[in-house]
Order: C-alpha cells, then structure tokens, then sequence
C-alpha cells in the first residue's frame, strides 16, 4: 500500500501493482515456530537481496564509542561556540551568519537556547526599531534573518523585501550582482505562505539569475547544491554531512566550529552505528525474512528512513520505536500487496479491527505471525509509554492501525479490479494508507511531555495540516518518482493517473500540477511553523517537516527505494557508516594555535 515510510516496491498477485513499502519485524522468533510452507500458487516479488548483511554491521567499529579524550574535546568547543554566540551579538549580520552555520554543520540541538535569545535580541523591538526595519542592511542580512526567523516560529512579513523593488514593482537588477543575496533571498523563499505573490517572484528571480551565474562562480557550489534543492526540502542529517565537507573549503572557515562539527557528526554516527547493530540483531534474531519469502530484507533503509526521521541522540529510543513501527507497516503492506488474496485480506482487515488475540485463530498461518507482530510489538510500545507517562495509549493505536489497514484492503481491491478511483477519492485514502496519520500518532506519544485532548482531535479526526500536507508531499513525491512504469503496466490508482484520467490531460500537465500541490502543501507546514495557537509541542512540530523532507529526497531524481541505485547507498555510507577525518594539515596547526 501507499504509506509514508515505504521504501521498496512489489507486485500484487492480483495485479502485478507496484508500491512503496517499508522493512518488516516481528517481535519474537518464537512466534515463527511450525509455520508451514507458503502455497506454491502464492506469486512472489522477486526483491533482490539486502545490500547490507548483518555480517557487515556487524563489523562496524563504532569509531568513537570509547574515545573520551575526543568527548572531553566535544564538551569544550561546545562552550567555545556559546561563547561566540555571545561575543557577536553586536553585529547583527555576524550573529545571523553564525546561527545559520551553526544550524547547517548539524550543531543546533546544542545551542537551542542560545539561539533563541540571540534571535529575541535581533528581532524584537529595540528602541521602536529592529533589524528587519533598519534601512541600512542589505538583501543577504535580510534574507537571512527573514528564513531564521520563520524557521524558529516567529512572524515575519514578505513586506520586508518591498524596498528592494525598482519603480516598476519588480525586483532591483542590480541585487543579481549580489550572489550571497541571492542565494539568500532564494533559500528564504522556500519559507513562504500561501497567498505570498512578493515571495513567489522572489523565488522566480532568484532562480533565474543563479541559473545564469558564469562556471567560475566562487560559490558555483553552493549555487548548484541550492538549485538542485533547497535548504527547506533537505534531509537534516545529509545537509550536515554535506556542508561540513563545503563549509572546510570556504575562505572564512571557523576551524573551532569546523571541528566541533566534525567531532559532533562523528559521535552521533558511533550512536547511530550501535542502534543499528540493535536493530540488526533484532532482526535476525526474529528471522521473519527466513521466513517469510515474499518479504524484503531492508533493515538498513528502514533505520536510516527514522534517522532521517529524527536523529538527535537523546531520541533514541523514539528512534528504535519509529524503526519497529516502520517494520510493523511494511511487514502488512507486503501482506496486502504481494501475498494476500481479496478473502484474506478481508479477514485481516477485521481481525485487526477486533484488536482480539483470538481472532489470530480465522487466519491461516502466514498472517497469523504478521498479526502477533503487530498486536505484541503495539502493546508492548503502549506499555512503555503508559510505564513512562502515565497514559494507556492503546486504544488510539489500535484504532489507527484499523484505519490504516482499511485503506490497504480499499487499494487492493482498485488495484484487483483494474478500478480508477477519482482523484479525490485516491488522495482520502492515501492521507491514510501513506501512514502519515500512524506514524504522527506515535510519534507525537513519543515525543510529547504533556498529552492533550486538542492534539489527539488533531491527529485522529481533523487531520492537522501538519500530518496531512507532510503526508501528501510523500505520496505525491512517489507518485512523480514512479507513475511513468505505472503508466507503462497499465496501472490504475496513482496520484497522477487518477488525475490524467478524471481531467483528460496530458501525463506532463498532470505531473505539472501535482507538484503545484507539494508547493501548496509547503506553504501550509510553514505557516503551521509560527501558528501561536499550535496544539503541539515543539519537538513534535519539528519532526512532522521530516518525512516530507525525505521524500523530496529520496524521489527527487527517480524511484531512490524501489529500485536502489549508489546514490542511495551513498546515502546510507555518509550519514552512518563512514566517519569524517577530523583534521587535516591546515585544521592542525589551527587548533594546536588555540587549543
């Protein structure tokens, strides 16, 4: 089925239907005991193996893991870099520059308080005046500030960028000299609202002229890397990994910062590194790919999919939560997608709506380990969360997955009678079984001090703009990424066929306004970002951008999950595997001088 975590792509033995799912786990290799041989009738997907064997994870070193001379090193240009923070708050330009590296080096979590208060300091009113007012500072600083601030929830109007127009309303030409305005104003125009004009043609402008730079451009990567895509659309933990390396080369390199940087990422990567070997051990301990032939094995993807999700270091155990969600998802999309029949799938359906450990008994054997996966693995996260918080959370979780598994059965049955629905009716189900809602209702237990009635509304029954427009980019961006070999096998439910087929137009128009609807739903998460009547606490906010953010980044240039490339195991290397060199000969005699 169509859900907000799916990575990989398989027939339905109905109709050869290809969609995105994601790994799967089950919670006890006991559970596996005396399943009998699937029925040779049974068709298969095919996947090609993992990649990632456990034998290679585990090898992993976990590089840092015990090097406390390197903690200890941490710890102090941590306080180094607040320092800095403070020592530039008169010069406001220095202060923006600062925070925005400190935020793209993959630091902010450290610094969350520091920024705030630098930010207070820069925006709110000082005698009847403030940065964005003072006429004094140029398009860069502007721009600059304008994106951190409504990155950090704070309302800011586009009409600061009025004065850069000429007589004629259009934006100056001579700001196209200005390549850091540039590619400023066109990062910030990615932070724009709905009914924002000035900021569209910001963005228009902005493109146009750095499209336009000569290939000896000084920033000639920063500006590719930007046009490719923008700051807003990237994975967080990617962008890190990235502009640390581009960041090294720069003319005005803080090594202080450079190198907390480089230690930081290397740590969180030695973290991650041991989840993983947990996740992985988990797995194969379980032995639910041994068992069952028709599932892929893509434990690595799908722990990467939740550092992508949420990779601070004191998530860890929302991480490994997300990980065991992301299984239980693709372990039952398999089930609806590739192996069930319509009867079975019926059975299923109801079963999970009964919520009753005896209804495993109308099920015949391969879904029976699929339904004590998801029934034992549920409660046990519920028993953690009402230990922790005080909250038995198991009713809106098992209602979620009913709701899930609802939508599955619904596209099975499109996809087995060869039916287009309308395009309204695709998108109802897809906000459900693109597994946005789910994944948000978890998320936000796991990660939500103070649980409240408003945001439980929100998440179950008005589907806040948050979880609805990030899980319409995700479906929207498969959708662009894989309609083409849909369209060619003759497929029927699909965002851009089902539209193609209610409006008559052509597959160019289709994607064309598809992806005019992830630029609405951009502008809706942004909007929700300075709501001062949010009903969600800040880490949860935070977190809903994520699985939009990689989607744009897995689906960008062709189906990166469904029909793995390098590119998508390059990902994997640098976020997880393989470690930054910390010093080269230049950095050295940096920190000797300092240290």
């Amino acid at each position: 089925m169509k859900m907000s975590i799916h990575m990989f792509f398989g027939p339905h033995p109905t109709c050869s239907k290809q969609k995105s799912v994601h790994c799967a786990y089950l919670q006890s290799s006991a559970m596996v005991e005396g399943y009998s041989q699937q029925p040779s009738k049974r068709q298969s997907a095919h996947y090609q193996p993992t990649a990632w064997n456990s034998d290679f994870i585990k090898s992993l070193k976990n590089h840092n893991n015990t090097d406390e001379i390197q903690k200890q090193r941490a710890e102090k240009l941590k306080e180094d870099v607040k320092a800095m923070i403070w020592d530039t708050y008169s010069n406001s330009l220095t202060i923006l520059e600062l925070i925005d590296d400190i935020q793209r080096l993959g630091l902010s979590y450290h610094f969350d308080k520091d920024i705030k208060r630098a930010l207070d300091k820069i925006i709110l009113p000082r005698n009847g005046n403030n940065v964005m007012e003072d006429q004094k500072i140029g398009i860069h600083a502007i721009a600059l500030c304008f994106r951190l601030c409504r990155q950090h929830g704070y309302e800011v109007s586009q009409d600061v960028f009025k004065r850069f127009k000429d007589e004629n309303g259009n934006f100056m030409e001579s700001l196209s000299k200005d390549t850091n305005g540039l590619l400023s104003l066109y990062e910030a125009s990615y932070f724009s609202f709905d009914g924002e004009k000035l900021m569209e043609e910001a963005k228009v402008f902005t493109t146009k002229h750095l499209k336009g730079k000569i290939a000896n451009e000084d920033l000639m990567e920063q500006i590719n890397h930007a046009l490719e895509m923008p700051l807003q659309h990237r994975m967080l933990r990617l962008e890190a990994r990235w502009y640390i390396e581009a960041y090294g080369k720069s003319n005005d390199v803080n090594y202080l910062l450079l190198e907390m940087a480089k230690l930081e990422f290397n740590m969180v990567q030695s973290m991650l590194q041991g989840e993983l070997k947990d996740m992985s051990r988990w797995w194969e301990d379980i032995s639910l790919g041994k068992r069952l032939s028709f599932m892929r094995d893509r434990s690595m993807e799908c722990y990467f999919w939740n550092v992508g999700m949420i990779f601070e270091p004191k998530f860890s155990d929302c991480r490994k939560s997300l990980t065991k969600l992301a299984a239980l998802v693709t372990t039952i999309d398999d089930v609806y997608d590739v192996y069930g029949s319509l009867d079975e799938l019926e059975l299923f359906t109801a079963a999970v709506h009964r919520w009753d450990i005896e209804a495993v008994e109308i099920l015949p054997d391969y879904m029976k380990l699929c339904f004590l996966a998801l029934y034992n693995t549920t409660n046990e996260m519920a028993y953690d969360i009402l230990k922790r918080k005080g909250v038995n959370i198991i009713p809106y979780l098992k209602r979620a997955w009913a709701d899930i598994c609802k939508t599955f059965l619904r596209e099975a049955k499109w996809c087995s009678n060869r039916e287009t629905p309308t395009f309204k009716a695709y998108l109802d189900n897809a906000l459900v079984s693109v597994s946005g809602v789910l994944i948000s209702i978890h998320v936000y237990f796991l990660l939500t001090e103070t649980i409240t009635k408003e945001a439980l509304e929100c998440l179950e029954k008005k589907y806040h703009p948050l979880v609805e427009c990030s899980s319409l980019i995700f479906r929207f961006s498969n959708d662009l990424a894989t309609s083409k070999a849909e369209l060619e096998r003759g497929e029927s439910a699909n965002s851009i066929l089902c539209y193609m087929h209610e409006t008559g137009v052509s597959e160019q128009e289709a994607r064309k306004h598809i992806s005019s609807l992830i630029e609405e739903a951009w502008k809706k998460m942004n909007k929700e970002r300075v709501a001062t009547d949010s009903p969600f606490e800040k880490p949860f906010i935070e977190t809903a951008f994520n699985p939009a953010r990689i989607a744009q980044c897995t689906y960008q240039n062709g189906d990166g999950h469904g029909a793995p490339d390098n590119k998508a195991k390059n990902r994997v290397l640098s976020v997880i595997i393989e470690p930054i060199t910390l010093a080269c000969a230049k950095t050295s005699n940096m920190l000797a001088s300092v240290s």
